[in-house]
């Protein structure tokens, strides 16, 4: 919708689960994927348990991925660095809610905190929620100076503006829902990097940045408060 809210939709109603190999096997090789590492949050994970599930992932990336572009990501801190760390052909990403949900484990709880966990385990990148990037936009600088790429998710996301803001601010890509709408609304922004994957739900928004006058920085800083207040 208009206002980047989705509508409910329920797999068990509206389509099968499908397996990873099958994705593999019958989406286009040229669609990179964000292969999401899920796990429970009430859960404390054992190494050995941790480790066991990622191979079991691994094992089915490396037989069908082929020279499909993809990266891992993750919420579980271990998960993250345990994937680092049983292989270095793709890149392995933290997701962090950026500090607007509280959990026990310290390392989830920040966006720095986020970035400090990518410069402990050598992750490639974060991907944030999106409030938490427009409320410290000091971890981008942050990030960058780490050779760090942050990313961004959240329903603000399906908002042209919130995008063009994060553009701005130099957050490396945004993952949306309404991907051909907000494709289209960063198209003029520059011209693109053809040597850039294509993820299947992510825009990549890491461009040269142009000039903008005074007025439009003006308005679009204005809109930072009003944006992070939405409801979510």
């Amino acid at each position: 919708m208009e206002d980047g809210r989705v509508l409910a939709w329920s797999t068990e109603e509206d389509d099968y689960l499908c397996t990873l190999q099958e994705v593999f096997e019958h989406v286009s090789p040229h669609l990179g994927f964000n292969i999401e590492l899920k796990f429970d949050d009430n859960i404390i994970y054992p190494g050995v348990n941790l480790n066991r599930a990622l191979q079991a992932v691994l094992q089915v990336v490396f037989q069908y991925a082929g020279n499909r572009p993809l990266f891992f990501s993750t919420f579980q801190p271990d998960a993250a660095r345990i994937t680092r760390e049983l292989q270095s052909v793709y890149p392995v990403l933290f997701l962090t809610e950026g500090g607007t949900a509280k959990h026990d484990d310290r390392r989830r709880n920040s966006l720095d905190n986020a970035i400090q966990v990518c410069q402990e385990y050598d992750l490639h990148g974060v991907v944030s929620e999106v409030r938490g990037v427009l409320k410290n936009p000091s971890a981008i600088l942050k990030a960058q100076e780490s050779n760090l790429a942050i990313l961004t998710y959240g329903q603000l996301n399906n908002v042209r503006e919130a995008v063009y803001i994060q553009y701005l601010m130099g957050v490396n890509g945004v993952i949306v829902d309404l991907v051909e709408e907000i494709s289209n609304a960063v198209a003029d922004l520059s011209k693109p990097d053809l040597g850039q994957s294509t993820f299947s739900n992510s825009v990549d928004i890491c461009r040269k940045h142009e000039s903008f006058s005074q007025q439009q920085l003006g308005f679009l800083l204005r809109l930072i408060p009003e944006l992070i207040q939405q409801p979510h």
